[in-house]
Protein backbone atom coordinates (compact mmCIF):
# COMPACT_ATOMS: atom_id res chain seq x y z
CA UNK A 1 0.00 0.00 0.00
CA UNK A 2 1.07 3.35 -0.79
CA UNK A 3 2.59 5.55 2.05
CA UNK A 4 0.35 9.14 2.80
CA UNK A 5 1.98 12.44 3.56
CA UNK A 6 0.51 14.61 6.27
CA UNK A 7 -0.68 18.13 5.02
CA UNK A 8 -3.40 20.44 5.49
CA UNK A 9 -7.02 19.45 3.94
CA UNK A 10 -6.84 22.52 1.81
CA UNK A 11 -3.61 21.02 0.50
CA UNK A 12 -5.61 17.71 -1.01
CA UNK A 13 -8.57 20.07 -2.16
CA UNK A 14 -6.59 22.06 -4.01
CA UNK A 15 -4.58 19.31 -5.87
CA UNK A 16 -7.61 17.31 -6.55
CA UNK A 17 -9.11 20.84 -8.01
CA UNK A 18 -5.30 21.30 -9.83
CA UNK A 19 -5.48 18.43 -12.80
CA UNK A 20 -5.84 14.60 -13.15
CA UNK A 21 -2.74 13.96 -13.86
CA UNK A 22 -1.96 14.39 -10.40
CA UNK A 23 -3.37 11.70 -8.88
CA UNK A 24 -0.45 9.27 -9.21
CA UNK A 25 1.74 11.94 -7.15
CA UNK A 26 -1.62 12.35 -4.24
CA UNK A 27 -1.64 8.46 -3.73
CA UNK A 28 1.75 9.11 -1.91
CA UNK A 29 0.26 11.61 0.46
CA UNK A 30 -0.31 11.08 4.10
CA UNK A 31 -3.14 11.76 6.29
CA UNK A 32 -4.41 15.16 6.86
CA UNK A 33 -3.59 16.85 10.25
CA UNK A 34 -6.88 16.10 11.79
CA UNK A 35 -6.17 12.32 11.95
CA UNK A 36 -4.28 11.27 15.33
CA UNK A 37 -0.77 9.99 15.50
CA UNK A 38 -0.65 6.45 14.28
CA UNK A 39 -0.20 3.42 16.60
CA UNK A 40 4.34 3.06 16.18
CA UNK A 41 5.15 -0.75 16.87
CA UNK A 42 8.03 -2.05 18.31
CA UNK A 43 11.68 -0.55 18.24
CA UNK A 44 13.64 -2.71 15.77
CA UNK A 45 16.82 -3.48 16.99
CA UNK A 46 18.25 -0.40 14.44
CA UNK A 47 16.13 1.81 16.23
CA UNK A 48 16.93 0.48 19.81
CA UNK A 49 20.87 1.06 19.14
CA UNK A 50 20.18 4.80 18.12
CA UNK A 51 17.97 5.40 20.82
CA UNK A 52 20.87 4.29 23.10
CA UNK A 53 23.40 6.35 20.99
CA UNK A 54 21.53 9.68 21.44
CA UNK A 55 20.62 9.27 25.26
CA UNK A 56 24.58 8.66 25.51
CA UNK A 57 24.82 12.38 24.79
CA UNK A 58 23.92 14.72 27.80
CA UNK A 59 22.00 17.34 25.91
CA UNK A 60 19.60 14.18 25.31
CA UNK A 61 19.09 12.75 28.98
CA UNK A 62 16.41 14.15 31.42
CA UNK A 63 19.17 15.06 33.36
CA UNK A 64 20.24 17.99 31.40
CA UNK A 65 17.67 20.94 31.63
CA UNK A 66 17.36 23.30 29.51
CA UNK A 67 19.18 25.97 31.92
CA UNK A 68 22.14 23.54 31.77
CA UNK A 69 22.39 23.61 27.91
CA UNK A 70 21.57 27.45 28.15
CA UNK A 71 24.77 27.76 30.13
CA UNK A 72 27.24 24.60 28.24
CA UNK A 73 26.27 26.57 25.13
CA UNK A 74 27.01 30.11 26.37
CA UNK A 75 30.22 28.69 27.17
CA UNK A 76 31.02 27.29 23.91
CA UNK A 77 30.26 30.92 21.72
CA UNK A 78 32.05 32.93 24.25
CA UNK A 79 33.57 35.32 23.01
CA UNK A 80 36.87 37.78 24.34
CA UNK A 81 35.76 41.34 25.15
CA UNK A 82 37.71 44.70 24.30
CA UNK A 83 38.66 46.81 27.93
CA UNK A 84 37.52 50.07 29.27
CA UNK A 85 35.09 51.72 27.19
CA UNK A 86 35.20 51.59 23.52
CA UNK A 87 36.68 54.78 21.45
CA UNK A 88 37.25 55.21 17.76
CA UNK A 89 40.68 55.64 18.02
CA UNK A 90 41.17 52.54 20.30
CA UNK A 91 39.76 50.47 17.83
CA UNK A 92 40.86 47.80 15.29
CA UNK A 93 41.82 49.78 11.97
CA UNK A 94 41.38 47.65 9.03
CA UNK A 95 44.16 50.16 7.18
CA UNK A 96 46.42 49.73 9.57
CA UNK A 97 45.93 45.98 10.87
CA UNK A 98 49.83 44.20 9.73
CA UNK A 99 50.30 40.60 8.82
CA UNK A 100 53.31 38.41 7.72
CA UNK A 101 53.61 34.28 6.43
CA UNK A 102 55.10 32.45 9.39
CA UNK A 103 57.85 30.49 8.45
CA UNK A 104 58.13 31.15 4.67
CA UNK A 105 59.33 28.82 2.33
CA UNK A 106 60.83 28.91 -1.08
CA UNK A 107 58.37 25.94 -2.16
CA UNK A 108 54.99 24.81 -1.18
CA UNK A 109 53.44 22.00 -1.92
CA UNK A 110 49.64 20.51 -2.40
CA UNK A 111 48.44 19.38 1.30
CA UNK A 112 50.96 21.37 3.20
CA UNK A 113 49.22 24.36 5.59
CA UNK A 114 50.36 28.20 5.51
CA UNK A 115 50.34 29.88 7.98
CA UNK A 116 50.00 33.97 8.40
CA UNK A 117 50.54 36.27 11.91
CA UNK A 118 48.32 38.87 11.84
CA UNK A 119 48.44 42.21 14.47
CA UNK A 120 45.61 44.05 14.77
CA UNK A 121 45.93 47.86 14.98
CA UNK A 122 44.23 50.62 15.93
CA UNK A 123 43.62 54.40 14.53
CA UNK A 124 46.34 55.42 16.44
CA UNK A 125 48.61 52.64 14.57
CA UNK A 126 49.19 51.22 17.59
CA UNK A 127 49.09 46.77 18.24
CA UNK A 128 46.12 46.50 20.35
CA UNK A 129 46.40 44.21 23.66
CA UNK A 130 43.26 42.30 23.56
CA UNK A 131 41.46 40.43 20.92
CA UNK A 132 37.89 39.56 19.75
CA UNK A 133 38.39 41.51 16.62
CA UNK A 134 36.04 39.18 14.05
CA UNK A 135 38.07 38.76 10.73
CA UNK A 136 37.32 36.27 8.05
CA UNK A 137 40.25 35.08 5.66
CA UNK A 138 40.78 33.21 2.35
CA UNK A 139 42.95 31.90 0.54
CA UNK A 140 42.08 32.28 -3.29
CA UNK A 141 42.81 32.02 -7.01
CA UNK A 142 40.90 33.92 -9.22
CA UNK A 143 41.93 32.49 -12.61
CA UNK A 144 40.68 28.95 -11.07
CA UNK A 145 37.86 30.17 -9.47
CA UNK A 146 38.99 28.48 -6.55
CA UNK A 147 39.01 29.63 -2.82
CA UNK A 148 38.69 27.71 0.83
CA UNK A 149 38.50 29.50 4.18
CA UNK A 150 41.41 30.25 6.33
CA UNK A 151 40.75 29.24 10.07
CA UNK A 152 41.95 32.25 12.67
CA UNK A 153 42.69 31.74 15.91
CA UNK A 154 42.42 34.76 18.66
CA UNK A 155 45.39 34.62 21.01
CA UNK A 156 43.90 37.00 22.74
CA UNK A 157 45.92 39.63 23.09
CA UNK A 158 46.18 41.23 19.50
CA UNK A 159 47.67 39.00 17.89
CA UNK A 160 45.65 36.13 15.47
CA UNK A 161 47.02 32.87 13.20
CA UNK A 162 45.20 32.31 10.32
CA UNK A 163 45.79 29.08 9.28
CA UNK A 164 45.18 27.54 5.37
CA UNK A 165 44.72 24.20 4.00
CA UNK A 166 47.17 23.84 0.21
CA UNK A 167 44.39 22.36 -1.42
CA UNK A 168 45.29 23.26 -5.27
CA UNK A 169 48.18 23.62 -7.22
CA UNK A 170 48.67 27.17 -8.61
CA UNK A 171 49.26 30.54 -7.85
CA UNK A 172 47.18 31.88 -4.94
CA UNK A 173 46.73 34.87 -3.41
CA UNK A 174 45.90 35.98 0.50
CA UNK A 175 42.47 37.94 1.43
CA UNK A 176 41.77 38.79 5.23
CA UNK A 177 38.54 40.69 5.81
CA UNK A 178 37.83 42.55 9.25
CA UNK A 179 34.01 42.08 9.42
CA UNK A 180 33.52 43.84 12.70
CA UNK A 181 36.30 45.43 15.14
CA UNK A 182 35.97 43.72 18.71
CA UNK A 183 34.55 46.98 19.74
CA UNK A 184 31.75 46.67 17.14
CA UNK A 185 31.35 43.21 18.50
CA UNK A 186 30.58 44.46 21.92
CA UNK A 187 27.89 47.27 20.51
CA UNK A 188 26.02 44.11 18.96
CA UNK A 189 26.24 41.57 21.82
CA UNK A 190 24.99 44.35 23.69
CA UNK A 191 21.90 45.23 21.20
CA UNK A 192 21.33 41.76 20.70
CA UNK A 193 21.33 40.81 24.70
CA UNK A 194 18.95 43.88 25.95
CA UNK A 195 17.53 45.19 22.75
CA UNK A 196 15.31 42.41 21.28
CA UNK A 197 12.83 44.97 20.35
CA UNK A 198 15.04 46.44 17.86
CA UNK A 199 13.06 44.59 15.11
CA UNK A 200 9.36 44.53 15.85
CA UNK A 201 6.26 42.91 14.08
CA UNK A 202 2.77 43.58 13.51
CA UNK A 203 -0.44 42.25 13.68
CA UNK A 204 -3.70 42.20 12.36
CA UNK A 205 -7.02 42.00 13.95
CA UNK A 206 -9.92 41.75 11.72
CA UNK A 207 -13.67 41.02 12.75
CA UNK A 208 -17.33 41.72 11.43
CA UNK A 209 -16.00 44.67 9.32
CA UNK A 210 -13.86 46.16 11.73
CA UNK A 211 -9.50 46.53 11.65
CA UNK A 212 -6.90 47.23 14.05
CA UNK A 213 -2.87 46.69 13.80
CA UNK A 214 -0.67 46.56 16.31
CA UNK A 215 2.55 45.55 17.70
CA UNK A 216 4.05 42.39 18.21
CA UNK A 217 6.73 40.55 19.13
CA UNK A 218 7.90 37.39 21.76
CA UNK A 219 7.82 40.01 23.97
CA UNK A 220 6.47 43.99 25.26
CA UNK A 221 6.93 44.38 28.43
CA UNK A 222 4.99 46.52 30.41
CA UNK A 223 1.86 46.59 27.70
CA UNK A 224 -1.52 45.01 27.99
CA UNK A 225 -0.70 41.93 25.32
CA UNK A 226 -2.80 39.22 23.85
CA UNK A 227 -0.95 35.68 24.31
CA UNK A 228 -0.52 33.26 22.15
CA UNK A 229 0.91 30.05 23.08
CA UNK A 230 1.40 26.91 20.73
CA UNK A 231 -0.30 24.03 23.32
CA UNK A 232 2.70 21.70 21.31
CA UNK A 233 6.03 23.01 21.67
CA UNK A 234 5.12 25.97 24.32
CA UNK A 235 6.07 28.50 21.98
CA UNK A 236 4.30 31.48 23.04
CA UNK A 237 3.72 35.59 20.58
CA UNK A 238 2.19 38.18 22.05
CA UNK A 239 0.74 41.29 20.31
CA UNK A 240 -0.25 44.46 21.99
CA UNK A 241 -4.13 43.72 22.86
CA UNK A 242 -6.59 45.88 20.26
CA UNK A 243 -9.01 48.55 21.65
CA UNK A 244 -12.12 47.35 19.49
CA UNK A 245 -11.71 43.77 19.33
CA UNK A 246 -10.20 40.98 21.03
CA UNK A 247 -7.15 38.75 20.69
CA UNK A 248 -9.38 35.88 18.64
CA UNK A 249 -9.45 37.96 15.89
CA UNK A 250 -5.84 38.17 14.83
CA UNK A 251 -6.02 37.23 11.30
CA UNK A 252 -2.11 38.64 9.15
CA UNK A 253 1.22 38.96 10.13
CA UNK A 254 4.01 41.40 9.03
CA UNK A 255 7.04 42.64 9.42
CA UNK A 256 6.74 45.88 11.19
CA UNK A 257 10.51 48.19 11.31
CA UNK A 258 13.25 48.65 13.06
CA UNK A 259 14.44 50.82 15.56
CA UNK A 260 17.30 52.74 16.23
CA UNK A 261 19.07 51.40 19.35
CA UNK A 262 22.78 52.82 18.82
CA UNK A 263 24.39 56.33 19.55
CA UNK A 264 26.86 58.26 17.19
CA UNK A 265 30.16 56.86 18.49
CA UNK A 266 28.40 52.75 17.95
CA UNK A 267 27.14 53.91 14.71
CA UNK A 268 30.49 55.27 13.69
CA UNK A 269 32.14 51.60 14.72
CA UNK A 270 29.67 49.94 12.75
CA UNK A 271 29.96 52.35 9.63
CA UNK A 272 30.50 50.67 6.40
CA UNK A 273 34.26 51.93 6.32
CA UNK A 274 34.71 49.83 8.93
CA UNK A 275 32.64 47.15 8.63
CA UNK A 276 33.75 43.73 5.96
CA UNK A 277 36.98 46.30 5.06
CA UNK A 278 39.77 44.15 3.34
CA UNK A 279 43.13 44.54 4.96
CA UNK A 280 45.82 45.94 2.73
CA UNK A 281 47.24 43.21 0.71
CA UNK A 282 50.69 42.67 2.44
CA UNK A 283 52.38 39.58 1.07
CA UNK A 284 52.91 38.54 -2.25
CA UNK A 285 50.86 35.79 -4.03
CA UNK A 286 52.30 32.32 -3.37
CA UNK A 287 52.97 29.43 -6.09
CA UNK A 288 51.79 25.68 -4.80
CA UNK A 289 53.45 23.04 -6.48
CA UNK A 290 51.46 20.10 -7.69
CA UNK A 291 53.32 17.16 -5.52
CA UNK A 292 49.97 15.52 -4.41
CA UNK A 293 46.93 16.83 -5.89
CA UNK A 294 43.64 16.69 -3.14
CA UNK A 295 42.06 16.91 -5.77
CA UNK A 296 42.27 13.71 -7.61
CA UNK A 297 43.61 11.41 -4.63
CA UNK A 298 41.08 11.75 -1.60
CA UNK A 299 39.69 8.39 -0.93
CA UNK A 300 36.42 9.42 0.80
CA UNK A 301 33.30 7.57 1.78
CA UNK A 302 29.68 8.42 0.62
CA UNK A 303 28.12 10.95 2.21
CA UNK A 304 25.64 10.30 5.13
CA UNK A 305 24.70 11.19 8.17
CA UNK A 306 26.56 11.84 11.34
CA UNK A 307 29.98 12.57 9.08
CA UNK A 308 32.34 15.10 10.66
CA UNK A 309 32.71 18.35 9.21
CA UNK A 310 36.08 19.21 9.22
CA UNK A 311 37.53 22.39 8.93
CA UNK A 312 37.99 23.55 5.91
CA UNK A 313 35.03 21.71 5.08
CA UNK A 314 35.84 21.90 1.20
CA UNK A 315 37.00 24.10 -1.08
CA UNK A 316 35.63 25.96 -4.88
CA UNK A 317 37.98 24.44 -7.88
CA UNK A 318 36.53 25.78 -10.92
CA UNK A 319 33.67 26.98 -9.50
CA UNK A 320 32.55 23.73 -8.07
CA UNK A 321 32.42 23.16 -4.44
CA UNK A 322 34.80 20.01 -3.43
CA UNK A 323 34.20 18.46 0.14
CA UNK A 324 36.76 16.82 2.16
CA UNK A 325 34.05 15.52 4.53
CA UNK A 326 32.56 12.74 2.15
CA UNK A 327 32.69 11.93 -1.56
CA UNK A 328 30.24 14.02 -3.13
CA UNK A 329 28.15 14.10 -6.68
CA UNK A 330 27.73 16.94 -9.00
CA UNK A 331 24.36 16.44 -10.63
CA UNK A 332 24.86 18.55 -13.53
CA UNK A 333 21.79 17.68 -15.81
CA UNK A 334 18.29 18.04 -14.99
CA UNK A 335 17.74 14.19 -15.74
CA UNK A 336 20.58 13.40 -13.04
CA UNK A 337 18.64 15.22 -10.84
CA UNK A 338 15.62 14.00 -11.17
CA UNK A 339 16.75 10.24 -11.04
CA UNK A 340 18.08 11.28 -7.62
CA UNK A 341 14.47 12.44 -6.56
CA UNK A 342 12.44 10.14 -8.29
CA UNK A 343 9.83 9.10 -5.48
CA UNK A 344 11.09 11.11 -2.72
CA UNK A 345 9.03 13.39 -0.33
CA UNK A 346 11.19 16.17 0.15
CA UNK A 347 10.12 18.70 2.95
CA UNK A 348 11.86 21.62 3.41
CA UNK A 349 11.34 24.37 6.60
CA UNK A 350 13.00 27.89 7.39
CA UNK A 351 13.81 31.31 5.50
CA UNK A 352 14.12 32.30 1.87
CA UNK A 353 17.85 31.18 2.14
CA UNK A 354 15.96 27.37 2.09
CA UNK A 355 13.65 28.88 -0.37
CA UNK A 356 16.34 29.45 -3.23
CA UNK A 357 16.95 25.63 -3.23
CA UNK A 358 13.25 24.87 -3.49
CA UNK A 359 13.23 27.67 -6.29
CA UNK A 360 16.61 26.21 -7.85
CA UNK A 361 14.97 22.67 -8.38
CA UNK A 362 12.17 24.07 -10.08
CA UNK A 363 14.00 26.31 -12.17
CA UNK A 364 16.27 23.62 -13.11
CA UNK A 365 14.41 20.26 -13.55
CA UNK A 366 11.46 21.46 -16.33
CA UNK A 367 9.37 18.50 -15.43
CA UNK A 368 9.31 19.81 -11.68
CA UNK A 369 5.49 22.17 -11.51
CA UNK A 370 4.93 24.78 -9.03
CA UNK A 371 1.16 24.22 -7.84
CA UNK A 372 -0.23 27.93 -6.74
CA UNK A 373 -1.91 26.94 -3.13
CA UNK A 374 -2.99 31.20 -3.23
CA UNK A 375 -0.60 31.82 0.07
CA UNK A 376 1.64 34.54 0.86
CA UNK A 377 5.03 33.44 -1.89
CA UNK A 378 7.12 34.56 0.72
CA UNK A 379 6.20 32.28 3.75
CA UNK A 380 4.10 29.70 1.75
CA UNK A 381 3.62 26.49 1.84
CA UNK A 382 4.81 26.61 -1.13
CA UNK A 383 4.59 23.21 -3.02
CA UNK A 384 5.70 21.40 -6.56
CA UNK A 385 5.70 18.00 -8.30
CA UNK A 386 6.74 16.26 -10.75
CA UNK A 387 4.06 13.64 -11.54
CA UNK A 388 6.49 11.55 -14.18
CA UNK A 389 8.75 10.80 -11.13
CA UNK A 390 6.62 10.83 -8.20
CA UNK A 391 8.21 13.75 -6.96
CA UNK A 392 6.88 16.08 -4.20
CA UNK A 393 8.39 19.36 -3.05
CA UNK A 394 7.80 21.51 -0.07
CA UNK A 395 9.30 24.73 1.36
CA UNK A 396 7.62 26.46 3.99
CA UNK A 397 8.56 29.38 6.34
CA UNK A 398 9.50 28.83 10.05
CA UNK A 399 6.75 30.08 12.83
CA UNK A 400 7.64 33.58 14.46
CA UNK A 401 9.51 35.88 14.72
CA UNK A 402 9.51 36.07 11.25
CA UNK A 403 10.15 39.05 9.07
CA UNK A 404 7.81 39.07 5.76
CA UNK A 405 4.83 40.66 3.76
CA UNK A 406 1.33 40.35 4.64
CA UNK A 407 1.11 36.48 5.78
CA UNK A 408 -2.45 34.84 7.36
CA UNK A 409 -1.44 33.48 11.00
CA UNK A 410 -2.88 30.14 10.14
CA UNK A 411 -0.18 29.63 7.56
CA UNK A 412 2.85 30.20 9.80
CA UNK A 413 3.85 26.72 11.87
CA UNK A 414 6.46 26.28 14.44
CA UNK A 415 8.38 23.92 12.75
CA UNK A 416 8.72 21.13 15.72
CA UNK A 417 5.23 20.83 14.84
CA UNK A 418 5.30 20.28 11.01
CA UNK A 419 8.17 17.53 12.02
CA UNK A 420 6.29 15.94 14.47
CA UNK A 421 3.28 15.49 11.93
CA UNK A 422 5.37 14.08 9.66
CA UNK A 423 5.86 9.85 9.67
CA UNK A 424 8.96 9.34 7.65
CA UNK A 425 10.02 6.46 5.96
CA UNK A 426 13.27 6.00 3.20
CA UNK A 427 11.69 8.48 0.35
CA UNK A 428 11.31 11.30 3.06
CA UNK A 429 13.72 13.72 2.93
CA UNK A 430 13.33 16.59 5.86
CA UNK A 431 16.29 19.27 5.43
CA UNK A 432 15.72 23.15 7.75
CA UNK A 433 17.60 26.08 8.19
CA UNK A 434 17.33 28.46 11.50
CA UNK A 435 18.94 31.00 12.46
CA UNK A 436 18.65 34.74 10.33
CA UNK A 437 15.38 35.97 11.90
CA UNK A 438 16.62 34.62 15.31
CA UNK A 439 20.16 37.03 15.19
CA UNK A 440 18.29 40.34 17.08
CA UNK A 441 17.09 38.16 20.32
CA UNK A 442 19.33 36.82 22.92
CA UNK A 443 20.76 33.52 22.64
CA UNK A 444 18.33 31.72 24.66
CA UNK A 445 15.50 32.12 22.96
CA UNK A 446 16.90 30.64 19.77
CA UNK A 447 18.18 27.56 22.23
CA UNK A 448 14.55 27.13 23.58
CA UNK A 449 13.52 26.76 19.61
CA UNK A 450 16.16 24.67 18.41
CA UNK A 451 15.16 22.50 21.47
CA UNK A 452 12.27 21.94 20.02
CA UNK A 453 13.24 21.50 16.91
CA UNK A 454 15.52 18.66 17.68
CA UNK A 455 13.05 16.57 20.00
CA UNK A 456 10.86 16.56 16.98
CA UNK A 457 13.80 15.24 14.79
CA UNK A 458 14.66 12.47 17.66
CA UNK A 459 11.44 11.53 17.87
CA UNK A 460 11.08 11.48 13.95
CA UNK A 461 14.35 9.00 13.52
CA UNK A 462 13.31 7.22 16.53
CA UNK A 463 9.91 6.10 14.77
CA UNK A 464 11.63 6.02 11.58
CA UNK A 465 15.34 5.51 11.08
CA UNK A 466 15.68 5.68 8.04
CA UNK A 467 14.26 9.01 7.26
CA UNK A 468 17.31 11.58 5.70
CA UNK A 469 17.41 14.46 7.91
CA UNK A 470 19.51 17.38 6.61
CA UNK A 471 20.49 20.82 7.88
CA UNK A 472 21.82 23.54 6.15
CA UNK A 473 23.94 26.06 8.15
CA UNK A 474 23.63 29.60 8.34
CA UNK A 475 25.16 31.34 5.54
CA UNK A 476 27.02 34.99 5.10
CA UNK A 477 25.94 38.09 4.31
CA UNK A 478 24.08 40.32 7.20
CA UNK A 479 26.98 43.34 8.18
CA UNK A 480 24.50 45.64 10.21
CA UNK A 481 23.26 45.46 13.88
CA UNK A 482 20.09 43.87 12.86
CA UNK A 483 21.58 41.07 11.26
CA UNK A 484 25.27 40.48 11.31
CA UNK A 485 27.59 37.83 10.39
CA UNK A 486 29.26 37.61 14.14
CA UNK A 487 25.55 37.38 15.19
CA UNK A 488 25.33 34.45 12.37
CA UNK A 489 28.18 32.59 13.34
CA UNK A 490 26.88 32.24 17.37
CA UNK A 491 24.15 30.90 16.39
CA UNK A 492 25.57 28.50 13.25
CA UNK A 493 28.22 27.34 16.45
CA UNK A 494 25.26 26.50 18.92
CA UNK A 495 23.20 24.73 15.88
CA UNK A 496 25.68 22.28 14.98
CA UNK A 497 26.70 21.65 18.82
CA UNK A 498 22.98 20.72 19.22
CA UNK A 499 22.53 18.45 16.84
CA UNK A 500 26.43 16.94 16.50
CA UNK A 501 25.19 13.62 18.28
CA UNK A 502 22.41 12.89 15.93
CA UNK A 503 22.64 10.92 12.33
CA UNK A 504 21.78 14.44 10.51
CA UNK A 505 23.68 15.55 7.31
CA UNK A 506 25.26 19.03 6.97
CA UNK A 507 25.55 21.65 4.38
CA UNK A 508 28.19 23.92 4.87
CA UNK A 509 26.61 26.84 3.85
CA UNK A 510 29.08 28.96 5.27
CA UNK A 511 32.09 28.00 4.29
CA UNK A 512 30.26 27.55 0.81
CA UNK A 513 29.60 31.57 1.09
CA UNK A 514 32.33 32.88 2.55
CA UNK A 515 34.83 31.66 0.61
CA UNK A 516 33.66 32.44 -3.07
CA UNK A 517 34.42 35.24 -4.89
CA UNK A 518 31.42 36.64 -4.84
CA UNK A 519 30.70 38.94 -2.90
CA UNK A 520 28.26 37.97 0.71
CA UNK A 521 25.06 38.27 0.00
CA UNK A 522 22.63 37.16 2.07
CA UNK A 523 20.99 35.25 -0.71
CA UNK A 524 23.60 33.80 -2.35
CA UNK A 525 24.30 33.62 -6.04
CA UNK A 526 22.95 30.78 -8.78
CA UNK A 527 26.21 29.24 -8.95
CA UNK A 528 26.63 29.13 -4.80
CA UNK A 529 23.17 27.82 -4.42
CA UNK A 530 23.88 25.00 -7.41
CA UNK A 531 26.58 23.85 -5.08
CA UNK A 532 24.59 24.30 -2.22
CA UNK A 533 22.16 21.69 -3.96
CA UNK A 534 24.29 19.72 -5.13
CA UNK A 535 25.99 18.73 -1.76
CA UNK A 536 22.14 18.60 -0.64
CA UNK A 537 21.64 15.59 -3.43
CA UNK A 538 24.47 14.29 -2.80
CA UNK A 539 23.38 12.99 0.85
CA UNK A 540 20.02 11.61 -0.35
CA UNK A 541 21.82 9.96 -3.24
CA UNK A 542 25.56 9.16 -2.02
CA UNK A 543 25.85 5.99 -4.80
Amino acid sequence: MADFLRVPRGYLVLLLLSSCFLLPVMIKLWRTQEEPLPFYPTPSAETAELGHAMSQNLFFTKAATEAEEVRALQELITWPEPKGNPTLASSTSPKNCEYRILQPKVNYFVGEKLEVFLTAMNHQKRPKSYGGDFFRAKLHSPSLKAGVTGLVRDHQNGTYTVSFQLLWAGKVEITIRLIHSSEAVQIMRKARDCRPDKVYFYGHFQRNGMAETTECNLKIPDRSVCQYRDPRSGETWVCVRPSNLTCDSLVYHTAGGYRKVTNSLEDTLLNGELTDQVLPVLVPAVQVLPRTSILDGRNLSACGPSHAVPQPSGFYYEDVWKTLACSHKRFSTPPEASKCLKGKIIHMFGDSTLRQWWEYLLDFIPSVKKIDLHVEYKSGPLIAVDPSNGLILYWRAHGNPLRTTKTMIADLHYMSNDITEIGGGPDVVIVFTIWAHFTTYPVEVYIHRVRNIRKAVIDLLLRSPQTTVIIKTANTGYKSIYGSDWLSLQLDLILRKMFSELPVAIVDAWEMTSCHYLRDDIHPGRVIIQNEVDMFLSFICPH
